[in-house]
């Protein structure tokens, strides 16, 4: 409602989404519709896993340098408090020859055979986050990291406090334009995410972090809830414009689509995908660590985020997993998720690659500064890197 064309002068509308409910088939089309783009603007949804959302940003960046489009709006959607609870193998098989059954008797029969195991549900969330190739849940991917690179519970506890401390300084700062309040059904109004956990003093939080149990190694294992990323519900959306659309409409520019790169690894070490993927585009452009004004690594652990800046230090690692000549080097935490990231606003899963790309845009445009990389890991084995400039108005 604030921009300067109608809904119906968009091109198309591309979303990413992880995990939509039975009634949001394609929910980039049901979000289209809407929002009154209407009948003839076409829309479709796509899925990279945690990196789905900045997927739809590529795409629709793609189909404007080919000349497909002019005006699209992409971004990402995820609710997962609604993920689903499925039935079992066993049950969805008897419920099959339930059906086929036509006379009491049968049906009589095909009850005697129902057994307490039918009853027992599949977690939809807990299956979707355990990779099928591996066996491992993405927590477990996070603990191989942290074994590998020697990553201790107390430096991953002291990560996750600093991105809860960063997020409450942005909130008491304002410095989050792009979140909209949200009103629930009975007029109430929720003006920001509500995962952030306000700390007093460092010491007596850091003991009560180290009294979390890890959750999924129980016996060895660091990676704890509160180290992790926080399961949540959100969205993201971004207006992305050729040059003729933005003269046309004298749309204000906040930024621009330098790159993209896409990375396959070793699924179980899926966490390392951010180094996979920011090395080439550094490489293309000739760039180094110092010329990138600031940096978004999307936390889904604390000790992937922490994996990843070790990796890019470490030369052997650099030289046999990235094919480089040395180490690439040391990003500057100072520079890197300045105002929190996933561990303290969460990670809904489809909607994650865009937020960070939106949130990146506008911490150059308040600092005044011109480039910056976002990235994520992406369950399966992969990473997503996205390398952005600041507008030009």
């Amino acid at each position: 409602m604030r921009q300067n064309f109608q809904p119906s002068d968009f091109d198309e509308v591309i979303l990413g989404c992880v995990m939509p409910g039975p009634d949001e088939a394609n929910i980039a089309r049901v979000v289209a519709l809407r929002l009154g783009c209407g009948k003839h603007v076409p829309a479709w949804t796509v899925q990279r896993n945690c990196a789905s959302g900045m997927q739809a940003l590529d795409c629709a960046a793609r189909n404007i340098a080919l000349g497909r489009a002019h005006l699209i709006l992409a971004g990402g959607v995820e609710a997962m408090s609604h993920a689903p609870v499925l039935l079992n193998n066993d049950m969805v098989t008897w419920l099959g020859e339930w059906s086929a059954e036509r006379n009491f008797g049968a049906r009589l029969a095909a009850l005697s055979k129902l057994r307490a195991g039918h009853f027992k549900p599949i977690i939809g969330l807990l299956r979707g986050l355990t990779d099928p190739v591996v066996g491992l849940s993405m927590g477990q991917t996070a603990e191989n990291l942290a074994h590998r690179f020697n990553i201790s519970r107390e430096r991953m506890d002291a990560f996750a406090l600093e991105s809860h401390r960063r997020l409450a300084k942005a909130q008491d700062d304002k410095l989050l334009g792009e979140i909209e309040t949200l009103y629930d059904t009975q007029g109430h109004a929720y003006e920001h995410d509500d995962g952030l956990r306000r700390g007093k003093d460092h010491e007596d939080d850091m003991a009560k972090m180290a009294k979390l149990k890890p959750v999924f190694d129980r016996h060895f294992g660091n990676v704890t809830a509160g180290n992790s990323a926080q399961i949540t519900d959100g969205a993201a959306l971004l207006i992305l414009a050729s040059a003729e659309a933005v003269e046309k409409y004298k749309l204000p520019v906040l930024g621009r689509i330098i790159d993209v790169q896409w990375a396959g690894l070793e699924p179980a070490q899926m966490g390392l995908g951010p180094a996979h993927s920011m090395a080439p585009i550094m490489q293309r452009h000739g760039l180094a660590i110092q010329d990138i004004d600031y940096w978004e690594i999307n936390e889904a652990f604390a000790a992937q985020v922490l994996a990843c800046l070790e990796a890019w230090k470490d030369s052997d690692y650099c030289r046999t997993e990235l094919g480089l000549d040395r180490a690439f080097g040391e990003i500057d935490l100072a520079r890197l998720n300045v105002d929190g990231g996933g561990v303290s606003l969460g990670h809904p899963v489809g909607a994650s690659g865009a937020r960070i790309v939106l949130h990146l845009l506008n911490v150059l445009k308040r600092t005044k500064t011109r480039r910056g990389m976002a990235s994520l890991c992406i369950g399966g084995g992969q990473g997503g890197a996205m390398l952005v400039e600041s507008g030009r108005e």
